[in-house]
């Protein structure tokens, strides 16, 4: 009976640490923290780790090229302007696509690649994420769904990229783009105003 007693105690301690692990795992990412650590493959079969770019500021945009919402952005060329102006400032911009296979927006490379040329985007990489291995890391839910990350690795913002919650490209004139405000306040070394947004958008389809 005591060995009985004992084999179950000591089964019941290992699924609460296996639980406790996955929900370490499942963590949500928290701003002014290290951002979750990541390994992805673009559409070159080029792997980056978010290690690997210390000392580069990284922004991660979660998409789906069949959204409307990312429509939205695309079609105005608002996402493209952003991109370049984040390029300029030397940031690695890498795109993440965690549709999953037989879901809305899952592409394949060469599809990927396809959409960038015509939308004429301009990410660093676009990362197949297909089995959402990084999105469930970072919490993304929706797309677009945006991460500012600094030279130092620190999560410095993450929601919406604006503040207009809507599909209608029209309201892109008006409105406050957080993305392009963070980025604003850290190269000039300031407190970024707004690090946490609602984002707004379709689900990611896991």
């Amino acid at each position: 009976m005591m060995f009985r007693f004992k084999t179950g105690m000591t089964a019941a301690i290992t699924v609460l640490a296996l639980s406790s692990l996955s929900g370490a795992a499942l963590a949500a990412p928290e701003v002014g923290a290290p951002a979750p650590a990541f390994t992805g493959v673009d559409t070159a079969g080029k792997t980056w780790a978010l290690e690997d770019l210390a000392g580069r500021p990284v922004i991660l945009e979660w998409t789906n090229h069949d959204c409307p919402y990312v429509r939205k952005h695309y079609g105005a060329g608002n996402m493209q302007a952003l991109q370049r102006a984040a390029k300029e400032d030397n940031y690695v911009w890498l795109s993440v696509i965690s549709s999953a296979p037989g879901k809305q927006g899952h592409v394949s490379a060469e599809e990927a690649d396809t959409l960038t040329a015509e939308r004429d985007a301009a990410p660093t990489a676009v990362i197949l994420d297909a089995d959402g291995s990084i999105g469930r890391a970072y919490g993304a839910r929706t797309t677009p769904h945006m991460y500012l990350i600094d030279e130092g690795g620190t999560l410095v913002y993450m929601g919406g990229i604006d503040d207009r919650a809507t599909a209608d490209p029209g309201d892109i004139p008006d409105s406050t783009n957080y993305v392009r405000l963070a980025m604003t306040e850290l190269q000039a070394g300031q407190p970024i105003s707004q690090p946490v947004t609602r984002p707004y958008g379709c689900s990611v389809k896991y």
